[in-house]
C-alpha cells in the first residue's frame, strides 16, 4: 500500500516554540532526545497532537538538573521509572530514560534504563507505536511501523503472545487501538493471540481494565470493534452482562460530534437498575459515573412505561425532574422502537432545552418559605416540599409567581 501519510506534519511539530526549546537543551554534550509514540503517530496521520512524550539517553538525575539549569521546571511524575514531567513556558512534556525490560509479570515490568533507542523501541507494544522523531527531522522505525501506520493496521511489535504476557492490558489496548486507528479487520495474529491469551487479564486491576474500555467506547470504531469483541467473546467478560449493540449504536450516531463514554456504556450495558451497582463493582465505576448510569436506567424505566404518547407537557416535566442531557440520552437509545410513541411536537421541544432556548424549569419552593409560613425546621419540611415538587410535576411545572403563591399556600394548609 502507498504511504498515505503526512510528513510534512512532523517538521511542523518540531516547529513548535515550547517543544523546539525542549529538544534543543536536551540533545547535545553526548545525549540525544527524541520525540516518541502517539504525538508522531498522530501527526502522521494528520490528528490532533495534544500531548508530547520525548525520551532521552540521559537518567533522570541529568535530567532534572539540565532542566532546572535551562530555567524549565521539572516534576518527579514517575521519576522511579525513568519518568519527570518538564514544563517549558507552561506547556508541560513527559521526558522519559530509554528503557529495557528485564522482568515482566503480566502487569508491570521490572525495567533497566539504557541508552538504545532500537531495545526502547521494540519493548513497546504495537508498530505504530514504535516510532521517534529527532531533532533533526529524522523520522526513525525500527518495527516497520510506518508500513502499518500506511494500511491503517495495529500489530504486535514481535510475537503477539510474547507481548500480551508482559502485559495482558495490551489485549484492551489492542482492540482500542484498532477501533481507533485501523481499517478493516484485526490483525489476524494479534486476534489469535489475545484470544488464546485472555484468561490473563484476570490479574488485572480493575481500574485499567475501566479505562481502556471507556477510552474503546468513545473511538472511531467503537461500533464494529465491539463486535468483533462480543463475537470473540470478550463483551460479556467485560460488562459482566450482555450488550445491546442496538441502543449503542444509535448514541454513537446522536453523540458523534461530542462522544459521552459514561453515556455509551450506559447504552450498551444498562437494561434495569440493578445493572448500574453490577457494573460499579466490576469496572470500579466512579460515583458520578455510577450515579449517571442508575439515573439511565430509572428513566429509561419511565419512558418504556408512559402510557401515553410523549408530548410537550410530558417533556417539560421529565426535563424538570431528570435534566435535558439524561432524557436526550435516553430518548435517542430507544429511538425507533415500539415504546414509547413521541410525538414530534415533543422532540420540538426538547430541541430548545437542549440549544438553550428554553430555560429547564425549576422547582419554585425553599425550604425557607415553608420556615417562614410557620413550619418548624426538621424533617417535615423536607416532606412537605417533596410533596409539592410531586404536585408541581403533575401540574406541568410552572414557574410564574402566581402560581408559586398559590402552591405555597395549599402546602402550607395541609401542615
Amino acid at each position: 500500500m502507498s504511504d498515505t501519510l503526512d510528513h510534512t506534519a512532523l517538521k511542523a511539530l518540531l516547529e513548535r516554540p515550547q517543544l523546539r526549546r525542549l529538544l534543543d537543551v536536551f540533545n547535545g554534550d553526548g545525549e540525544e532526545m527524541r520525540i516518541v509514540g502517539g504525538a508522531v503517530r498522530n501527526a502522521l496521520l494528520g490528528r490532533p497532537v495534544t500531548e508530547v512524550d520525548c525520551a532521552t539517553t540521559m537518567l533522570p538525575d541529568s535530567m532534572v538538573k539540565r532542566a532546572n539549569a535551562a530555567g524549565f521546571k521539572s516534576v518527579p511524575t514517575g521519576i522511579d521509572h525513568g519518568t519527570i514531567t518538564v514544563i517549558v513556558d507552561g506547556e508541560p512534556f513527559e521526558v522519559t530514560t530509554l528503557r529495557e525490560d528485564v522482568e515482566t509479570d503480566g502487569r508491570y515490568a521490572v525495567v533497566h534504563f539504557g541508552r538504545d533507542f532500537v531495545l526502547d523501541a521494540k519493548r513497546r507494544d504495537f508498530t505504530i507505536n514504535a516510532l521517534s522523531l529527532g531533532l533533526d527531522g529524522q523520522l526513525y522505525d525500527y518495527t516497520d511501523g510506518i508500513a502499518d501506520l500506511s494500511a491503517r493496521r495495529v500489530r504486535f511489535i514481535g510475537d503477539a503472545r510474547t507481548r500480551i504476557r508482559e502485559d495482558f492490558l495490551r489485549i484492551m489496548r489492542f482492540f482500542r487501538f484498532h477501533a481507533e486507528y485501523a481499517q478493516g479487520d484485526p490483525d489476524a495474529e494479534g486476534l489469535a493471540a489475545s484470544g488464546a491469551e485472555r484468561q490473563g487479564m484476570a490479574i488485572l486491576s480493575k481500574e485499567r481494565i475501566r479505562h481502556e474500555l471507556l477510552r474503546l467506547l468513545v473511538a472511531r470504531r467503537a461500533e464494529e470493534t465491539l463486535r468483533i469483541l462480543g463475537d470473540h467473546g470478550f463483551l460479556t467478560w467485560l460488562l459482566a452482562g450482555a450488550a445491546e449493540f442496538g441502543r449503542f449504536s444509535r448514541i454513537a450516531a446522536f453523540d458523534k460530534d461530542d462522544p459521552g463514554a459514561t453515556w455509551r456504556l450506559a447504552a450498551l450495558a444498562m437494561m434495569v437498575e440493578q445493572d448500574a451497582d453490577r457494573l460499579r463493582e466490576h469496572l470500579r465505576l466512579s460515583n458520578d459515573e455510577h450515579k449517571k448510569l442508575t439515573t439511565y436506567a430509572r428513566l429509561l424505566v419511565i419512558l418504556k412505561t408512559w402510557p401515553l404518547p410523549l408530548d410537550a407537557i410530558a417533556i417539560r416535566r421529565l426535563v424538570a425532574d431528570h435534566g435535558v442531557e439524561t432524557l436526550s440520552v435516553a430518548l435517542a437509545a430507544i429511538e425507533g422502537e415500539p415504546s414509547p410513541v413521541v410525538e414530534k411536537q415533543a422532540i420540538e421541544v426538547l430541541a430548545l432545552y437542549r440549544s438553550g432556548a428554553e430555560a429547564v424549569p425549576v422547582f419554585p419552593l425553599r425550604g425557607a418559605d415553608l420556615i417562614a409560613r410557620g413550619i418548624p425546621k426538621g424533617p417535615r419540611v423536607g416532606e412537605i416540599l417533596a410533596q409539592a415538587r410531586q404536585a408541581w410535576l403533575a401540574e406541568g411545572c410552572r414557574t410564574d409567581e402566581a402560581y408559586a403563591k398559590d402552591l405555597l399556600e395549599r402546602v402550607s394548609a395541609q401542615d
